[in-house]
């Protein structure tokens, strides 16, 4: 990503480019309790052999830029998983109640084959919910019909990802609306990561990049 492009986004950052928080988006978060998050709680994974700095950036306190090579390293030298820098929001596990997922992403178009946000625990599978970013499109993993948004690339869009643990239903929703309602995994252990992390079977390509910023938690138990 060229030095220009990522300043020029930078600064858009303050302007009406990112929407803000009113309106439809507003009501998503209404009858939900913020979560105080430190800066501690947002751990960055990366790859075990390259420094911090080589896969992430903080820009100007405010954006958090993420990027991960298909022929990086797993997070650890025993860690079985593909290529990643993901934060993980720690100390912030979850077994009851309604928990709520939100924040700003941004995805290079040359960004393929990489989940940009998760929901990790799950019964039988790792995860509850995994968004993945093929071609230009986030879906719900591979699901090729379970398109959430056709045209991801190259903007800021509003994410927000509600898990109702009870009912066992997560629903999904781009800039105010709602694009994917799915049922839950089971398990009683759960907690949100974002990032870029490679999809080593599902054609990565060669450099995996994402942008967040404003990333809020709540709950409403």
């Amino acid at each position: 990503m060229g030095s220009l492009v990522l300043m020029v986004a930078a600064l858009s950052l303050s302007s009406s480019a990112v929407p803000s928080a009113r309106g439809e988006g507003q009501l998503l978060t209404d009858g939900f309790t913020a979560v105080e998050l430190a800066e501690a709680q947002f751990k960055v994974q990366k790859p075990y052999d390259v420094p911090l700095a080589e896969r992430y950036e903080l820009v100007d306190g405010v954006m958090r830029r993420m990027w991960v090579y298909a022929d990086d390293k797993p997070i650890s030298s025993d860690h079985p998983g593909g290529p990643r820098t993901e934060i993980k929001i720690e100390q912030l596990i979850y077994s009851t109640g309604v928990w709520q997922f939100e924040g700003y992403g941004y995805i290079p178009s040359e960004t393929s084959g990489a989940s940009v946000m998760q929901i990790f625990g799950a019964a039988e599978h790792a995860t509850t919910l995994m968004l993945h970013v093929y071609d230009g499109r986030l879906t719900y993993y591979r699901d090729d019909a379970r398109v959430v948004d056709a045209c991801i690339y190259d903007r800021w869009f509003r994410l927000n990802v509600v898990h109702d643990v009870a009912a066992s239903n997560v629903t999904v929703f781009v800039d105010g609306e709602q694009r994917l309602n799915v049922p839950g995994r089971g398990r009683d252990a759960h907690y949100f990561k974002f990032g870029v992390y490679g999809q080593t079977n599902n054609g990565m390509s060669n450099r995996m990049e994402s942008w967040w910023r404003d990333v809020k938690v709540f709950t409403k138990c």
